[in-house]
């Protein structure tokens, strides 16, 4: 697959059921029908496809030229104290790059958890001893081709602002932030408005990361609904009280030529906004 800017849904949006879908295998044939070329199947809630099924998507999202990412479960916590915490986030980030690895896909998105009574730091620390365990653990099952891709998040509360998530990813050139522009406005109370507030993003990540992480880096988009702690709920992008707004971002995308790959997670729109998300681009790219 050619490197390019790409776009697609998180998981199977309604009008994919509405028309008649019904397994996410017809899912890279269905996106490829209304012009997307990206795909972030949805592990959220535990890994349970089959090493056989998983093959068989990775050959047709082959076909259709989609590519393939996997989110790994949201109870994943890097950052716990307890022990048994972090051995079942390592046992569920292994899980999803073994499925990850068998659909042929090279990125898994991760959540970092949360800090519960100790500081920031202190979770920075865990979370890096964690990730390098992960590092380790997939070398040893032949799994070293799969990126982590830790996620910016959306809760203030949460770990994963865009500085811990870079800190982390400085860690090795295998970890692939991945910049969740709906969370990052929405901890930050709506400060995504212009295109130098996502250009200050992208400069921040090259900074930190270098260049090529800079422009390939892991995209989810969406409008999120947020309160004073940060994100409430996703949205589409028929909303018009909360960003961010696409176009914005996609000025940057062409001044900069970057070519992430660009996941919607709209409620239930989210292949119709990736469209969109696409056409907003494209009409960038020709001015």
């Amino acid at each position: 697959m050619k490197n390019e800017a790409r776009f697609g849904s998180a998981g199977n949006p309604d009008s994919f059921y509405s028309q008649g879908g019904k397994s996410s295998l017809e899912m890279p044939k269905w996106l490829a029908d209304i012009g997307l070329n990206a795909y972030e199947y949805q592990a959220s809630r535990g890994v349970r496809i089959s090493a056989e099924s998983a093959k068989k998507l990775g050959a047709l999202a082959q076909q259709y030229n989609v590519a393939l990412s996997v989110h790994s479960p949201y109870y994943i916590n890097i950052s716990s104290t307890e022990p048994e915490k972090i051995e079942k986030s390592l046992g569920y980030i292994l899980s999803t790059a073994n499925a990850a690895n068998n659909m042929g896909a090279n990125r898994i998105v991760v959540h970092m958890g949360a800090a519960i009574n100790i500081t920031r730091k202190e979770a920075m620390d865990i979370s890096k001893k964690t990730v390098y365990a992960a590092l380790k653990k997939m070398d040893e099952q032949g799994l070293g081709n799969v990126s982590i891709c830790p996620e910016t998040m959306g809760k203030i509360n949460q770990m994963g602002t865009l500085d811990e998530v870079l800190e982390l990813c400085k860690l090795d050139e295998r970890l692939i932030p991945t910049i969740d522009f709906g969370h990052l406005n929405s901890r930050s109370l709506g400060s995504l408005t212009k295109p130098e507030d996502f250009e200050n993003v992208i400069d921040k990540m090259q900074a930190a990361l270098g260049e090529w992480r800079a422009k390939n880096f892991h995209c989810h988009f969406s409008k999120i609904e947020y309160t004073k702690g940060g994100e409430r709920k996703h949205l589409t992008f028929e909303d018009t009280e909360y960003g961010p707004e696409f176009e914005p971002f996609a000025e940057i995308m062409v001044k900069h030529s970057l070519t992430p790959i660009i996941i919607c997670e709209s409620a239930g729109t989210q292949a119709e906004d990736a469209v969109a998300m696409k056409q907003m681009w494209q009409e960038w790219s020709l001015k």
